[in-house]
């Protein structure tokens, strides 16, 4: 296939079109020396660890970007969304998912495994306590409001992070249409997450799949 045939959109559909776009972009730019050679295992730890201790429930997402996208400079926003994305459709909690993924990008097996130890350590000691002081003060005043304020807290970093990494998802039409169906079927008709993902998922996978027309036009422009 020539680099004519490259430069064109309807050339990068269909199978094995991620690795012609890959390829295609490595000639057309420059090569830029990626920060991930300069990530130690100590480094890795030592992020992980001030987020376990810093963040708090749903709000981690946004402590998590600020801390590996904006300040360490680790992986730009696409990569953190795909993160995102698997660590919200795998079980468990997005956090421990999204060390996981992010360590293992970084720094392989031993960085996905420092990754979840320091994510994972301060909040299990913390929560520890924390649970024998709610045993004591379950029903006062002051606990509750705390609690309170830390989930308000959680909301609007949630939400501010899903504005800040999802504008382009929210501005086609088609992705905007099936965050809000996704909103209305858990959000108003109380359908369980897994049923929506179930029902929902496969929607959103056909409605993004390669168009036929296109990838036949594309290799008959090869031949």
């Amino acid at each position: 296939m020539t680099n004519e045939v490259l430069a064109r959109p309807e050339a990068h559909e269909g199978p094995g079109g991620a690795e012609l776009t890959r390829a295609h972009r490595a000639q057309a730019a420059p090569a830029v020396e990626p920060v991930v050679g300069n990530v130690t295992l100590w480094q890795l730890f030592r992020v992980f660890f001030v987020l376990g201790i810093t963040s708090f429930g749903g709000g981690v997402v946004a402590y998590l970007r600020q801390a590996l996208v904006v300040k360490q400079r680790w992986m730009d926003d696409e990569t953190f969304l795909s993160g995102l994305e698997l660590s919200q459709t795998l079980p468990g909690l997005n956090a421990t998912n999204m060390s996981i993924y992010m360590g293992e990008r970084l720094r392989g097996v031993p960085g996905a495994i420092v990754a979840l130890v320091g994510m994972c350590l301060p909040g299990t000691v913390i929560v520890m306590a924390l649970g024998m002081l709610y045993a004591s003060q379950a029903r006062s005043p002051e606990m509750v409001m705390v609690l309170g304020g830390v989930g308000a807290a959680a909301v609007g970093l949630t939400l501010a992070t899903s504005l800040q990494i999802g504008k382009k998802q929210l501005a086609n039409p088609l992705d905007l249409g099936l965050v809000v169906l996704t909103f209305v079927v858990i959000g108003v008709f109380r359908v369980s997450l897994v049923a929506a993902l179930l029902a929902i998922g496969p929607l959103g996978i056909w409605l993004h799949r390669p168009r036929k027309a296109v990838a036949e036009d594309g290799g008959g422009a090869a031949e």
